[in-house]
C-alpha cells in the first residue's frame, strides 16, 4: 500500500450525477482511483461511496472544492489516509478470546489499528495487556457505581483521542448516555444464536434445544440493547454429539472471527451507516 493512498468515504440524498462529480473532481486533482463501490439504497433513497485512490502528496487543492461539492450535494464525507491508524479502546469482562484474538491480529499486521488502552471491570488481564505492552486499566462497577466508572471511561476516551470502542466480550449494558457520546463508535459482540437464547448461559440453552446452527453477530452500539445495525454475521454448523463445553468453544470461533471482520472493515473505512442498517463495501 502507497504512503501516499488515501480513503474518501461519503453518503449523500441519492441523485444522478453523483460519481461523475466526484470522479471528476479527483481527476481534475490528478488523483488515482485505485478501488470505488457505491450504493443506492431504493428504501431510504440514500447513495454511499467508497473510493480508494492513490498519488495524493498534497491534498489542499482537494479541500475546497470537496467542501463545495459537499454543500451542493449535502453530502456527508470523510478523507483519510490508508496509512493513518484509528485509535482504538478495547474493553473485556471475563472472558477473553475476542481481545486475545483481535491483540494478535494488531501485533501481527493482520489489523491496522492502534490500542493505546485496554480497559475491563474485572483484573484478569492485566497480564496480557501488559505483554503486548498495552496501559490496563481496571474500573470495577456496579449498580451505584456506574455514573462514576462511565465517566471515566469518557474521560479515557477523551484523553487518548479514541476513534472506536471494541466490545470484546464485555459483559455490562453500558448506559444511554455512553451510547449516546459514542454512537456510531461503539462496536459489540454478540452471541446470537437460531433461534436466539437471552439470558445466562446461551449455549447450554442451546443445547438443551439441540441446536444445529450456532453464530455470532457484530453490531454497532445503540441504547436497545443488542439491537444496534449490524455490520457482520456469521454461523457454524453443529450436532447432537457436541457438549455444552463444545457448543462454547466453536462459539468462541466465530465471535472472534466476526468481531476480527468487523473491526478490519471498520478500520478500512467499509463500513457506513444508513439509519438501522449498514452499507458495508468488502
Amino acid at each position: 500500500m502507497a504512503v501516499d493512498d488515501h480513503y474518501l468515504t461519503l453518503s449523500c440524498p441519492d441523485k444522478s450525477g453523483i460519481v461523475y462529480a466526484v470522479t471528476g473532481l479527483l481527476a481534475k486533482q490528478n488523483l488515482t482511483i485505485l478501488d470505488l463501490q457505491q450504493f443506492s439504497d431504493p428504501d431510504s433513497k440514500k447513495f454511499f461511496m467508497r473510493v480508494h485512490f492513490g498519488h495524493a502528496t498534497d491534498l489542499s487543492g482537494l479541500q475546497e472544492p470537496l467542501e463545495k461539492l459537499a454543500v451542493e450535494l449535502q453530502m456527508d464525507y470523510q478523507v483519510r489516509a490508508v496509512q493513518e491508524k484509528p485509535r482504538v479502546l478495547m474493553m473485556v469482562s471475563k472472558i477473553g478470546h475476542c481481545l486475545n484474538d483481535l491483540l494478535f491480529r494488531v501485533k501481527s499486521g493482520q489489523l491496522k489499528i492502534e490500542v493505546p488502552l485496554i480497559v475491563s471491570n474485572h483484573p484478569e488481564f492485566k497480564e496480557l495487556a501488559e505483554s503486548y505492552g498495552i496501559p490496563f486499566h481496571h474500573l470495577p462497577v456496579n449498580k451505584d457505581t456506574k455514573v462514576q466508572q462511565e465517566t471515566q471511561i469518557l474521560d479515557l476516551i477523551a484523553q487518548h483521542k479514541i476513534d472506536l470502542v471494541v466490545l470484546a466480550r464485555y459483559m455490562q449494558v453500558l448506559s444511554p448516555r455512553l451510547c449516546s457520546e459514542m454512537s456510531g463508535k461503539i462496536i459489540n459482540i454478540h452471541h446470537s444464536f437460531l433461534p436466539s437464547f437471552k439470558g445466562a448461559k446461551p449455549y447450554h440453552q442451546a443445547y438443551e434445544r439441540g441446536v444445529k446452527i450456532i453464530g455470532a453477530t457484530a453490531h454497532f452500539v445503540t441504547a436497545d440493547l443488542d439491537e444496534g445495525p449490524i455490520i457482520e454475521q456469521r454461523v457454524a454448523r453443529v450436532d447432537h454429539a457436541m457438549s455444552p463445553k463444545e457448543l462454547v468453544e466453536e462459539g468462541s470461533n466465530v465471535e472472534s472471527q466476526v468481531l476480527a471482520a468487523a473491526v478490519k472493515w471498520w478500520s478500512e473505512q467499509r463500513v457506513l451507516l444508513n439509519g438501522a442498517k449498514t452499507v458495508v463495501f468488502n
